[in-house]
């Protein structure tokens, strides 16, 4: 199980950094000196450097959505788990690597390498989450999912932590300059991810099934996802909880993926003052995932992820009136408490309710993960799109509450039994 959960500690550190806390900081600092203001050209559109941000993460999770489907029944079929791991998270890493050479004007090479980054990192998650029901017994997927996610949050706190340092005293350690520091980081990204994620590798065994790869195998990927959707309609709590989860995840994964450009374009938050707020959030999430783990074991998981849900409206809401920095620390308080409990109890709760003697557990949670993705495609396309007509993101946050208010309510419908293994 440890094994398992030191995947989430390898490669967290991309989520944070590139995607979350240092990346869009850099992204936005390096465009607009580039370019002259927030205004960029890229392959000769004109457009808003965080809409552009924006739909290229939309972009890089449409890929996965269109992969993973077929690549996860291979991977089940043929006993491929842990190798599609290992694929995905050496082209994030590399990628992640790759962003040492993006300064600014270069803005179509940035961008690519942050795409395929995004690529490497949710391309791994749909089959690292597929071993999730062979490491871990129902009594204990709440915990071992907590876990992963706690492991996760620790690992990336201690990278960001040097990060921050490298670029405060990128003087001293030789650097030219902050940003080439910043850069330099990138680098570590890399390395952190591609290296620790082999604890994972050599631990992690795929179950043989007997089937050899060929051309074939691509015919019966199909004919196992089609099983695995046939059995997923015939389970209503199943489909139902499917469907929660699709709708509260485009606020979700959206507000995560955004918040540093949301507290930078609209509270004035400044690169350093947002790498403090982001290692807060890490803290708090370490607590939050391992308290709501907790009270889905005392309520059951139905309870806990509804008691995310009202917190993550309140979050929206909150911040469309927004306007002074001390109260955006409180509300990344609470953002980064439901952040990790929310993410742990979905993964976990969407194990559970796979049939107890299934096999193809990547082709399973390739639903969970196209859900997700197709979630955040559409989520912050429209934050993106919200961003661009009305030129504020303050709108783009009130909308996302829409999103967590129809998820609740139909969470409702699910009826999730407090002993889902029951």
């Amino acid at each position: 199980m440890n094994a398992w959960a030191s995947f989430d500690w390898s490669n967290s550190v991309y989520n944070l950094i590139v995607t979350t806390a240092i990346f869009p900081i850099y992204y936005i600092s390096t465009t607009e000196t580039a370019f002259g203001g927030e205004m960029v050209k890229f392959f000769g559109l004109s457009m808003k450097n965080s809409v552009l941000f924006s739909y290229a993460i939309s972009f890089s999770f449409l890929v996965i959505v269109f992969l993973s489907p077929v690549l996860s029944g291979i991977a089940d079929y043929g006993g491929l788990k842990k190798r599609f791991m290992q694929f995905f998270t050496y082209l994030g890493s590399l990628a992640c690597i790759g962003l040492f050479f993006f300064t600014g004007e270069n803005i179509e090479y940035g961008i690519a390498c942050s795409v395929l980054a995004s690529i490497g990192y949710a391309g791994s998650l749909v089959f690292y989450n597929g071993f999730l029901p062979e490491v871990a017994t129902q009594d204990k997927m709440d915990s071992v999912s907590a876990r992963g996610f706690a492991m996760g949050y620790i690992g990336s706190i201690i990278l960001l932590i040097i990060n921050l340092l490298l670029y405060q005293n990128y003087e001293f350690l030789g650097f030219e300059n902050g940003g080439s520091a910043t850069r330099f980081g990138f680098i570590l990204v890399g390395i952190w991810w591609m290296g620790f994620a082999q604890i994972s590798f050599y631990f992690l065994k795929d179950r043989s099934t007997g089937n050899r790869f060929s051309f074939q195998v691509l015919s019966q990927g199909r004919k196992q996802l089609m099983q695995v959707f046939k059995v997923i309609r015939q389970k209503e709590v199943m489909l139902r909880f499917l469907s929660s989860f699709f709708l509260y995840s485009m606020g979700v994964q959206t507000v995560m993926l955004l918040a540093p450009l949301f507290a930078d374009k609209e509270i004035g938050m400044g690169a350093d003052e947002m790498i403090y707020i982001v290692l807060i959030l890490q803290i708090v999430a370490v607590i939050g995932a391992y308290f709501f783990a907790w009270l889905s074991e005392k309520k059951g998981n139905g309870f806990a992820i509804s008691c995310t849900l009202i917190i993550w409206i309140t979050i929206c809401v909150s911040g469309y009136f927004l306007q002074q920095k001390v109260t955006f620390y409180s509300l990344a308080g609470s953002l980064g408490f439901v952040m990790g409990g929310v993410q742990s109890l979905s993964r976990s709760t969407y194990s559970k309710l796979i049939p107890s003697e299934t096999q193809d557990t990547a082709s399973f949670f390739s639903f969970y993960d196209i859900t997700e993705k197709i979630a955040i495609v559409i989520g912050s396309m429209a934050y993106g799109y919200i961003d661009q007509v009305t030129g504020s993101m303050r709108n783009s946050m009130i909308f996302m509450s829409v999103f967590f208010i129809s998820g609740f309510i139909l969470l409702q419908t699910a009826k999730l039994k407090k002993n889902i293994a029951a």
